[in-house]
């Protein structure tokens, strides 16, 4: 286990699901942590669990990162708070599913401003006190999704391919500047990513604490990328690689359509 002790980590989307893993793990090595999350009583629920099993301290910021105007509110809650950020772990994450043009608009939007927007403007607001005090790092968490277009997931992976470009690009500017910028890219995993759809998640995918645990180690070893998931998940983004895009497209939209994503439809849709 790599030590984090001594570090204040910001945690994006820490309610439930993978922030929520990214909280418990990071704790466990001994962060400090800043919870970020629209629903305020499930962070301090989380916020009470973890001080209590692990003895650090945990802040709450209750923020919409589908906001604008979110990531200058949080920079600003962290200055009343008296904080300096060590590590921002950027996770927050929507994504719409089914035919684009057959089903409803906002959340695609949505996941634009959550999966670009905000993680960019936390990133410029949170990241230049970093580069200020020569030392910080950054862990966006992209996809392997970013690696390819996918066929009724359109809007997610195209987010998803911008957090790969950006990050990737931020790892050459800031190198040897003291702040170290990581993308992680975890496959299927077990949250729920889906719900509200009829939708249904891998059976195979992995678990949210072993993808944390797994990107920690990784960034602690000092790597600027990192696969989190199972070793077939890495495999699956060569294809994008080698093959001409239309191939790509045609093969995740085949596995997609077998996924039943083609059928896709809200949960109070179906069922009324």
């Amino acid at each position: 286990m790599h030590d984090y002790s001594n570090t204040t980590a910001l945690v994006t989307g820490a309610s439930k699901g993978l922030g929520e893993a990214y909280a418990h793990e990071l704790a466990r090595r001994g962060a400090n942590l800043v919870l970020v999350a629209r629903s305020a009583g499930a962070l301090h629920t989380l916020a009470e669990r973890i001080q209590a099993a692990h003895h650090v301290s945990v802040h709450v910021i209750a923020a919409d990162l589908s906001d604008r105007r979110s990531p200058q509110a949080v920079v600003d809650e962290l200055k009343r708070l008296g904080l300096e950020v060590d590590l921002l772990v950027n996770n927050a994450g929507l994504g719409a599913v089914g035919p684009f043009l057959s089903r409803p608009l906002e959340p695609n939007l949505q996941s634009v401003e959550v999966n670009v927007a905000a993680l960019m403007g936390l990133v410029h607001l949170v990241g230049a006190g970093m580069l200020e005090r020569g030392r910080g790092g950054i862990i966006n968490v992209a996809s392997t999704a970013a690696f390819q277009p996918m066929p009724y997931q359109a809007s997610y992976a195209a987010t998803k391919a911008f957090v790969l470009s950006f990050t990737e690009a931020l790892t050459e500017e800031l190198r040897g500047t003291g702040l170290r910028v990581m993308a992680a890219h975890p496959g299927a995993t077990d949250t729920g990513f889906f719900s509200g759809t009829t939708a249904s998640m891998d059976p195979k995918a992995d678990t949210p604490a072993s993808v944390a645990a797994n990107t920690l180690d990784d960034f602690a070893r000092g790597r600027s990328v990192s696969y989190p998931g199972r070793a077939c998940n890495r495999a699956a983004t060569w294809a994008s690689r080698l093959l001409p895009r239309g191939t790509v497209a045609g093969i995740t939209g085949g596995l997609n359509r077998r996924a039943g994503f083609q059928d896709v439809s809200d949960v109070s849709s179906a069922t009324s």
